[in-house]
């Protein structure tokens, strides 16, 4: 049951998703920053932990999970030690999810070549 609902959940944010690119003219990278800021107003209001529990990846893969995963980062960091914690938190919550971004994106560039649309 448990990959059900997160299927369900996760697919209802990629939903939104596409939705927002098919009849708004939201350009993806707004679309992709409002799921990130959502996340972080979600954990804020202490909303998205309850989600994240219930719906497990398919609340924490998302965009919003990525948002929220900051946002948990700077809480614990300024309660932690103090308003430095503004600054370092979030890059320490995330620090293995961006860098194993950049690893895995700089392996692919040994094997596809970039181009600008035309």
């Amino acid at each position: 049951m448990e990959y059900l609902w997160a299927f369900i959940i996760g697919g209802l944010f990629c939903a939104v998703g596409q939705v927002l690119i098919d009849f708004t003219k939201l350009t993806p990278a707004r679309i992709l920053v409002a799921y990130v800021v959502g996340g972080v107003i979600l954990g804020a209001l202490g909303i998205y932990k309850p989600l994240i529990d219930f719906a497990g990846s398919g609340a924490s893969v998302p965009l919003t999970g990525f948002g929220y995963l900051l946002y948990k980062g700077v809480r614990e960091q300024v309660d932690k030690i103090g308003f430095l914690g503004i600054f370092t938190g979030g890059l320490t919550a995330s620090a293995a999810g961006i860098t194993a971004a950049m690893l895995f994106a700089f392996i692919m560039s040994f094997f596809f070549r970039s181009s600008t649309k035309k």
